[in-house]
């Protein structure tokens, strides 16, 4: 059986490869800085919100979530009701408008750039600083995705997880070092949809297996206290409020998050961004709903034997109502959500380092072809470093790395990013403070007040409270205070602000 599966997943690898050499061959024509980092901003309504979507769940939404539903309960849904609030907000609030001004913007392709752009100014230290955070923080983003991939080859082919991260990595890297920004979309679309497809069909088959009388649920034990009870302690305290606070602090991660809200920029068109807010929340509300489905069917299923193994819920249900190959097909869609993160973090990390740094700071005369290849290198180089925290023993696992490097983002670009569209008297030296506070206000918040010590904390006392959310906020408080005191913005600023409200294909 594990020869067929691995039979599927093979083939898969082989689609996305094949994509990533398609885009490569078609560059060749159009080489160009704002071909490969930004797909040269045409990039389809559908196409772009899969690939948001998808680029946004990693392997934790097969994984985690059912998980953490199957062996808890519904009191664990808040931080998937978060997400979706979170989606919703973004598509509504930041796409439309930071599609518009970036545009106005000089045409920034990264979020840096416009970020530097809409203040009409020459300083590249938010560029700067902005690009050693990405690289930094989406090296420990990327080995969470790498970790998922060892760890699905470890339990359902018993392949050595060292061996299987490997070549999880090196597929990765070949096709979003050879396609660029058209791969990576290309590749979370058909991801997108392979995720959507395993996660409506797996339990809508358990159902007709358990109707039919062709399975047996396993009969346990009785279900926790308050299994069905959205409070997860049963009652209103602290613990369940910390919950659902936390829960509601994921969504804020949204506004800041730069491989999802890049996808908003290369949109090309104000038609086709109406279609993506539509399909991309859609998509997103469906797939939080069947992955809480699962792990709440999984309970009644499978009873308490998974309760050791509880990220394994939709791999059993898959390898239990499925023959090998389906069941290969559909265990890609745990590898797709891994690898549609890594890769779009990989190219938002490269393009922010060459644009942002490289260029703007090192080499000023880059021609597009140098820019490039100065992108692929740090792709290389990023996963490389990623692989490193994967393998290391101190690794804490999926969901912790998924939880650091969201807060970071969130904390930091969040803030700056929705005064950046909506605040005309916003500034520079605000932006600059609400980034570097937002970022050292999370650290310090998940160093000291998020659980025990260890390898990467002293742990002071655990308050149940996600550090995004203190983070959000003291970023939000330090560019706000910082914008009041320091010089107004000049007129020319204030002019681009109004321009920016128009729609673009309207206003051409």
């Amino acid at each position: 059986m594990n020869t067929i599966e691995l039979s599927a997943i093979a083939i898969y690898f082989v689609l996305v490869i094949g994509i990533g050499i398609f885009f490569f061959a078609k560059s060749k024509k159009s080489e160009s800085e704002k071909e490969y980092f930004l797909g040269g901003r045409n990039m389809n309504g559908l196409v772009a919100a899969l690939s948001a979507g998808a680029s946004d769940m990693s392997a934790w939404v097969l994984m985690g979530l059912p998980g953490s539903i199957y062996l808890a309960g519904v009191g664990k849904v808040w931080i998937a009701v978060g997400l979706l609030l979170g989606t919703v907000g973004a598509w509504v609030f930041v796409a439309p408008k930071l599609r518009r001004y970036s545009i106005k913007a000089n045409d920034s392709i990264t979020i840096p750039q416009f970020l530097t752009n809409r203040f009409k100014t020459e300083n590249k230290v938010l560029q700067i600083i902005s690009a050693i955070v990405f690289v930094v923080v989406y090296c420990v983003y990327s080995a969470s995705s790498i970790v998922a991939c060892g760890d699905l080859f470890k339990t359902v082919l018993n392949v050595d997880p060292k061996i299987s991260m490997i070549v999880a990595t090196a597929i990765i890297v070949l096709y979003t070092f050879l396609g660029g920004f058209n791969a990576v979309c290309w590749t979370d679309f058909f991801q997108g949809m392979l995720m959507l497809a395993a996660l409506m069909i797996c339990p809508i088959i358990a159902l007709v297996c358990v109707k039919t009388g062709s399975y047996v649920p396993t009969t346990g034990a009785a279900l926790p206290e308050n299994y069905f009870n959205m409070l997860s302690s049963g009652s209103f305290d602290w613990a369940s409020v910390a919950d659902i606070i936390t829960g509601f602090g994921w969504g804020l991660g949204y506004f800041g998050m730069p491989h999802i809200i890049v996808r908003f920029i290369a949109i090309k068109s104000e038609k086709d961004m109406k279609k993506s807010q539509i399909v991309g929340s859609c998509w997103t509300a469906v797939i939080l709903t069947m992955s809480a489905i699962v792990g709440l069917f999984g309970r009644y299923l499978f009873g308490e034997s998974l309760t050791e193994s509880k990220s394994l819920v939709f791999v059993t249900m898959v390898r239990t109502f499925f023959p090998a190959f389906i069941a290969g097909i559909l265990l890609s869609a745990i590898i797709a959500a891994a690898m549609s993160t890594a890769d779009s973090q990989l190219l938002a990390s490269s393009s922010a380092f060459s644009s942002d740094v490289y260029k703007a700071v090192i080499r000023k005369n880059a021609s597009n072809k140098e820019m490039m290849w100065a992108g692929r290198i740090v792709v290389v180089i990023i996963a490389v470093v990623a692989f490193f925290i994967a393998t290391n023993p101190s690794c804490e696992g999926i969901m912790e790395l998924v939880e650091c490097a969201w807060g970071f983002f969130g904390a930091s670009f969040g803030p700056v990013i929705l005064l950046a569209l909506y605040w005309k008297r916003f500034t520079y030296p605000g932006a600059v403070a609400g980034i570097v506070t937002g970022f050292v206000a999370d650290m310090v918040w998940y160093t000291l007040f998020t659980g025990d010590s260890g390898i990467y904390k002293i742990g002071l006392f655990n308050t149940g409270i996600y550090e995004i959310i203190p983070g959000f906020f003291c970023g939000l408080l330090a560019a706000v205070i910082v914008s009041l005191i320091s010089k107004k913005p000049s007129d020319e600023v204030l002019e681009l602000f109004e321009q920016a409200k128009q729609p673009i294909d309207a206003a051409e």
